[in-house]
């Protein structure tokens, strides 16, 4: 018998037809050419190529499914093209990890093709009660959580540990923002410069009055906390949402406030992707409550934290309007235009900023998916025309030796369940983990030190908190969320503990020490102009004009009033080097002293400034 055309047939056609594409494409390429690590197989790939068999195939799976059931036979084929695809890249660019990714990819397309797809609605929302018990010990977790982080990011500052790239930019910009409204630097680009033209991201705004009460660069440190603990309270609702108990809720945040890449996401100080993990989860929460207010503004100010942050609202979007269109019988109509809207707003606010940052700005970093531009452009379509020529490159550059203890302290803290699901539209919230984390080659997009992983880490929470709430058995959601706070406390205590408790033990440990760094560089006038090293730019950032002296030109350096120099970095000065020897710092003081400068002050060992006379 026939299948009449549905969505879900069409969306599965699709998918075979492309896999079907790419594996003969990577078939027409040479033996030698195959191989994924480089660049070589993807510039010999056509791409029009691969859309007009894909095209093709699609046409004829659905004309022929008009007159017999093609059904079984497709979702079984996506498995079997799958397996001959995989061993076709296997073959070429072999390695453990990428045999592990390709087998639980293929272990998920078998679950498909066995059991299909699940139709059943998703279960109503029935929000539960919790013992008031409950929310008290989570309050109290969330203010551990608070302290914690607010003492590691304070102490790193208060010791110097924090550098010009970027608390000192982010600091110097604070104090424009609150002197001129304008979030002016000189730090950034060596010269004037709004940082928005690096960055778009008026969310720090919303720092702004809580900066002007106190203003210091050590408040944004405790801003920053605050900011990120504020994410339990959507969680907690979530939760609630969908109906997860008292203790199942205190354990769903304690994954949270313990899980390495959230908890230690601040480890390279203030960045505005600390916005991310509760503007998005309040955006999941306004969608599960049809409340349209919330979820315009929890978008709106997503968009507002960083020119891409508009993949997460796009993601967003696309997944709800695949679930829309795949489950025609919930008639979900309002996910479908909240979904649409959602893509439209977010590709809008994309293309305005990429576009003013294009023509007014830096541009946008698309050097940190080098491994994917191989036609020598910038362009993000780039990475996007890869990954439709041969998806397995994706997978290959995921499982990157490199990258593995990353995936280990991101899946391993929520047991997998993000991965636990037959709604397979909701491995379209995986795009960020995946885009954001794991294709690209900038190693600090996998490291749960910075600050990349907040917007994927709310992606991988939601997921947690609705693959646990289908679970039938009261018990083994406990269990499940009871093992991936237990998980995650492993992690935390062997991981990010040991690196936080460094930096406030050395600020109280040698605090005299530190205080005779401040009381000298306390001596330079606040309205005096300066060049420094990179860890003293933090602390001189209440200033108008200020340069890193590695950094900053030479001509700027002369312009300055005072210079601060780091006496035991001999790497600050290596443009000052000559002959082969490390003689930068030397050779930069003769120069000052040329120039009119004379040491103003100094700490043996550690410091020296000079002032420019006359």
């Amino acid at each position: 018998m026939s299948e009449r055309i549905t969505m879900p047939a069409l969306f599965r056609r699709a998918l075979l037809a492309w896999l079907t594409a790419a594996l003969a494409e990577l078939l027409l390429l040479p033996r030698e050419m195959r191989g994924l690590e480089g660049l070589e197989g993807l510039a010999g790939m056509s791409l029009a190529r691969v859309l007009l068999l894909a095209g093709g195939l699609f046409a004829l799976l659905t004309v022929l499914g008009l007159f017999v059931d093609t059904g079984r036979a497709e979702r079984w084929g996506i498995p079997a093209v799958f397996a001959a695809l995989s061993a076709c890249a296997l073959t070429a660019s072999f390695t453990w990890a990428f045999l592990a990714a390709c087998g639980l990819m293929l272990a998920l397309a078998l679950v498909y093709a066995a059991l299909g797809w699940e139709a059943r609605p998703e279960p109503a929302a029935e929000p539960r009660k919790a013992h008031r018990a409950w929310a008290w010990v989570t309050a109290g977790l969330t203010a551990a959580f608070f302290l914690f982080v607010s003492a590691w990011t304070v102490g790193r500052y208060e010791s110097f540990g924090s550098p010009t790239y970027d608390f000192g930019i982010f600091s110097q910009m604070f104090y424009s923002m609150k002197t001129t409204g304008l979030p002016l630097t000189t730090l950034e680009r060596d010269g004037t410069l709004s940082h928005f033209a690096v960055h778009v991201s008026p969310a720090y705004y919303l720092m702004l009055p809580f900066y002007m009460l106190f203003p210091a660069p050590a408040t944004l440190q405790i801003l920053q906390a605050a900011v990120i603990a504020s994410a339990v309270l959507p969680l907690w609702l979530l939760g609630r949402q969908h109906g997860l108990s008292g203790v199942q809720r205190t354990l769903l945040c304690a994954v949270l406030l313990l899980y390495p890449a959230f908890s230690g996401g601040t480890g390279y100080d203030l960045h505005e992707n600390c916005f991310l993990t509760p503007l998005i989860l309040w955006l999941f929460y306004g969608i599960d409550r049809k409340n349209t207010a919330l979820t315009a503004a929890a978008a709106l100010l997503t968009l507002w934290v960083k020119e891409d942050a508009a993949v997460y609202v796009a993601v967003i979007g696309v997944w709800l309007a695949v679930k829309a269109v795949l489950r025609p019988r919930e008639k979900d109509v309002r996910g479908l235009v909240t979904g649409l809207i959602l893509l439209a707003a977010s590709l809008g606010w994309f293309g305005l900023v990429t576009g003013y940052l294009a023509n007014s700005g830096d541009g946008v970093m698309t050097y940190r998916y080098g491994n994917f531009l191989y036609d020598g452009s910038d362009s993000l379509f780039t990475v996007v025309k890869a990954v439709l020529l041969c998806p397995l490159k994706a997978v290959y550059e995921c499982v990157d030796a490199e990258k593995l203890p990353y995936i280990a302290m991101t899946l391993l803290p929520v047991l997998g369940l993000p991965l636990m699901t037959r709604r397979f539209e909701r491995y379209i919230l995986l795009i960020p983990y995946l885009l954001v984390n794991l294709m690209s080659d900038y190693r600090y997009q996998h490291d749960v030190f910075f600050q990349y992983s907040f917007g994927s880490t709310a992606f991988l929470l939601y997921l947690t908190v609705v693959n646990a709430a289908e679970l039938e058995i009261n018990w083994q959601r406990l269990l499940g969320l009871a093992g991936a706070a237990a998980v995650s406390a492993v992690f935390f205590g062997s991981v990010v503990v040991p690196v936080a408790a460094s930096y406030p033990a050395r600020a109280v440990r040698y605090h005299a020490y530190y205080q005779t760094i401040r009381d000298a560089l306390d001596r330079i006038p606040e309205d005096a102009s300066v060049s420094a090293t990179t860890f003293y730019t933090a602390y001189l950032s209440q200033r108008p004009t200020l340069y890193d002296v590695r950094y900053g030109s030479k001509e700027h350096l002369l312009e300055t009033e005072y210079i601060v120099l780091r006496t035991n970095a001999p790497h600050e000065y290596r443009k000052y080097e000559t002959g082969g020897k490390e003689n930068g710092l030397e050779n930069l003081i003769s120069l000052l002293k040329a120039h009119g400068y004379a040491l103003f002050a100094q700490i043996e060992g550690e410091l020296e400034i000079y002032r420019r006379l006359g």
